[in-house]
């Protein structure tokens, strides 16, 4: 007799009972619970200073920037991500009361990790095109200066902007921000 493993498909609402009680997140793909692994130094420190130096460029402006506990659900998918950082534009727009999960970004982060990175670069954002909101993405590499910026210029078109060395500069196209990628890999440690 041939035994088949299944994995069991939850409902949204399963899945964020059970977050609830977790003592670590997971995101949730299509009714199945992914597990987050644990975070680096250097992807603590990318992400931080990312969301800081958003924070207060934007924050006279209109714009919300979140880290990576605000869940972000995708309604077309059915699924629920924790992506490193997000900017909305004006309000967000929230699933409920409880204020845990937007469903409207212009702006997605995510600072690839060996284990992510090609999930990170192709079915995520795969998932995240589906954003009608969303109009940049940024792929952020914690070995070297190596940021992949995205950004939407029509219906169903990204143009990418690979960005390397550390003069290098990331310029937004929803607002007049820059980010030098010294500034944002400053205190990275490349030698880990």
């Amino acid at each position: 007799m041939m035994v088949v493993a299944t994995t069991k498909i939850l409902t949204a609402a399963e899945y964020l009972r059970r977050e609830e009680e977790a003592t670590e997140k997971s995101e949730f793909i299509q009714g199945e619970i992914i597990p987050m692994a644990g975070a680096s130094a250097n992807h603590n420190h990318l992400t931080g200073k990312l969301h800081a130096l958003l924070l207060f460029a934007l924050e006279d402006h209109g714009y919300s920037v979140f880290m990576s506990d605000m869940r972000l659900w995708i309604a077309e998918s059915e699924s629920y991500f924790y992506p490193d950082v997000m900017v909305i534009a004006e309000e967000p727009k929230f699933t409920d009361n409880s204020q845990m999960a937007v469903t409207n970004p212009c702006l997605i982060a995510e600072v690839l990790s060996t284990s992510t990175a090609g999930f990170d670069k192709n079915q995520k954002f795969g998932f995240y095109r589906t954003i009608p909101q969303l109009q940049e993405y940024l792929l952020i590499d914690q070995s070297c200066y190596r940021v992949e910026h995205y950004q939407k210029v029509g219906d169903r078109q990204w143009l990418l902007t690979e960005l390397m060395g550390e003069n290098a500069e990331i310029e937004f196209s929803f607002m007049k921000v820059k980010i030098k990628l010294a500034e944002l890999y400053k205190r990275v440690d490349f030698s880990k």
